[in-house]
């Protein structure tokens, strides 16, 4: 069965969540004597503080236009610097499979001068 409500009364319902929240976590912590007891006053205070949060978020959207901030923040790429064998007029249609072939063959001939017994067999 459901009540129909208006938004005024579910704004009232959340402020007086939300205060009790503040109001009880407040006591608790309060006349707290163990660290365990002021554990659940903070986990009061929290809730409300969440409470808070989504009840002020509709107003924080419209006042700071969250939406225009929010895609540039999620819009941020870390972008490495292209190593030597990536020029300006190379193709990148495979670019990932060459660059990992292009070090593995690095790292291959790395190793191979490494062994005992290979001495300079690759020219410059």
């Amino acid at each position: 069965m459901d009540i129909p409500i208006n938004s005024g009364d579910f704004h009232f319902l959340q402020l007086a969540c939300v205060a009790l929240g503040l109001v009880a976590g407040s006591i608790i912590i309060g006349v707290s004597v163990s660290k365990a007891a002021a554990a659940v006053g903070g986990v009061f205070l929290g809730a409300a503080g969440l409470g808070l949060l989504i009840f002020a978020y509709p107003f924080l959207k419209a006042r700071l236009n969250l939406d225009h901030v929010l895609p540039s923040i999620g819009g941020l790429r870390i972008h490495p610097n292209p190593g030597p064998d990536h020029g300006e007029g190379r193709s990148n249609t495979n670019g990932n499979k060459e660059g990992a072939r292009s070090s593995l063959s690095t790292v291959s001939r790395t190793l191979e001068k490494l062994k005992p017994g290979a001495r300079g067999t690759e020219e410059g």
